[in-house]
């Protein structure tokens, strides 16, 4: 009905109408052309107003027709978002449930808060914006994700003049994508061996699994159900409580957190070295150690802290222990 002096008199008729002659909704709607519903509705706002037939002698028309209106209807407030990012991390410690953090949710908003299954819908769609190693859940020292970049760093031998291509190892842990970087002359098992002993070390602790590509150092049998791991290798996990767990040929997502490890530290550390020269694999790793300290503390973009920070937090306890005697390669 609009806001004006016909509305105005429409409304007084169908006070009139009512208690003064009695008509039915349907007569005075009838007799007004006007729809039942609107009869009905300012029936109702004059009942709830205590306005019968004739309306008060006092009241004049402008502040009836105030009291006749309406009320604005109620804007809907959405309840408070959680904090999805700080509940994924959550999900990552052992025996965390999303139902269990729903209802802390609901226990810290007991007036205004979503239903669980609401609470799970906007949590799925806020993972979907995730890229897909970082949807994957791993629990604190579960996985150590290993392999080489595919760039390689010259060094340059000041006594004779040669180049010789390193070999880049990155050692990514699952939970918190705390990352080990090293450069070494060779992927052959010696080297292969030692960085995994170095990393171990670099971490302060071990994981439950090791997941390595098929690499030939590593797996003497690249088969998609079981592939064979060299008996050196196996040895030197064994010698740290670990097992390896290699990857499956043709499974990307089976490797897809190293393998974003391997993108960001050729992007963040790789590319910062590129026009520098290094006579000596001491020099060069020295200078790896301290770009790769700044990885580790530069700050997650879509999740809460850094990889630093997860590793402190959430991480370093659940290592196992380094045994007494660091593992040594022999022929």
């Amino acid at each position: 009905m609009p806001a004006d002096r016909l509305a105005m008199r429409q409304i007084k008729d169908i006070l009139r109408l009512r208690y003064d002659a009695g008509l039915s909704l349907r007569e005075i709607a009838r007799s007004l052309d006007l729809s039942v519903g609107v009869v009905s509705k300012y029936l109702q706002l004059a009942s709830d107003a205590g306005i019968g037939w004739p309306p008060p002698a006092d009241l004049d028309e402008q502040a009836l027709f105030k009291k006749l209106q309406p009320p604005p209807p109620a804007i809907a407030a959405n309840p408070l978002l959680p904090d999805f990012a700080e509940l994924h991390q959550e999900l990552r410690r052992k025996g965390v449930t999303l139902q269990l953090l729903w209802e802390e949710y609901a226990e810290a908003q007991p007036n205004d808060h979503y239903s669980y299954s609401h609470f799970c819908v906007l949590y799925r769609q806020w993972r979907k914006r995730l890229s897909p190693t970082m949807r994957q859940t791993h629990a604190p020292g579960d996985k150590l994700f290993v392999d080489y970049c595919g760039p390689t760093i010259p060094v340059i031998d000041v006594l004779t003049g040669e180049v010789r291509d390193t070999q880049i190892f990155v050692a990514v842990l699952g939970a918190s994508n705390y990352t080990y970087v090293e450069a070494t002359f060779t992927q052959r098992l010696p080297d292969w061996v030692s960085s995994h002993v170095r990393a171990f070390e670099f971490f302060g602790g071990v994981p439950r699994l090791v997941v390595p590509d098929n690499l030939k150092s590593g797996v003497s049998k690249a088969c998609r159900y079981e592939p064979a791991i060299t008996r050196t290798y196996a040895e030197m996990l064994e010698h740290y409580d670990t097992a390896a767990l290699p990857a499956r040929p043709y499974k990307p997502r089976d490797k897809a957190k190293v393998e974003v490890g391997v993108q960001v530290v050729e992007r963040w550390i790789l590319a910062r070295l590129r026009k520098l020269s290094f006579f000596s694999l001491a020099e060069l790793n020295a200078a790896i150690r301290r770009l790769l300290a700044e990885l580790n503390h530069k700050p997650f973009k879509k999740l809460p802290g850094s990889r630093q920070s997860q590793f402190e937090a959430k991480e370093r306890a659940a290592l196992k222990p380094l045994p007494g005697q660091t593992y040594q390669y022999a022929e």
